[in-house]
């Protein structure tokens, strides 16, 4: 259960550091935001490193699951945009692959 609050976390961080390049290339804000931004970034790095998976890529794969159900989220708390409803069908797909490669390898060899 603790890994979900690091992807969680991992999560907002990643969002909201990548939200300011958002902010700067597309909205055209103040490069100074890219300061706050590449912090965020390297809490997301070290955030990530504190889930308990026996391979990265495995972690990281669970993670980008988090990652788009945590997106929906910044679209409709910060950018104030209602998610369509295949959105959220895409988001519990993505959510059911977590569950699986979360509890997956204590169901296998490897």
């Amino acid at each position: 259960m603790l890994n979900y609050l690091w992807f969680t976390l991992a999560a907002v961080f990643e969002i909201a550091g990548c939200y300011t390049f958002w902010l700067w290339l597309r909205l055209e804000k103040s490069p100074l935001w890219l300061l706050p931004g590449m912090i965020s970034l390297a809490c997301f790095a070290l955030v990530l490193t504190r889930v308990e998976a026996a391979y990265a890529g495995r972690a990281y794969a669970a993670y980008g699951g988090i990652y788009i159900v945590a997106s929906l989220f910044w679209l409709g708390l910060v950018e104030k945009t209602r998610p369509g409803w295949t959105d959220l069908a895409g988001a519990a797909l993505c959510l059911l692959g977590v569950g699986l490669l979360v509890i997956g390898p204590r169901f296998s060899s490897q």
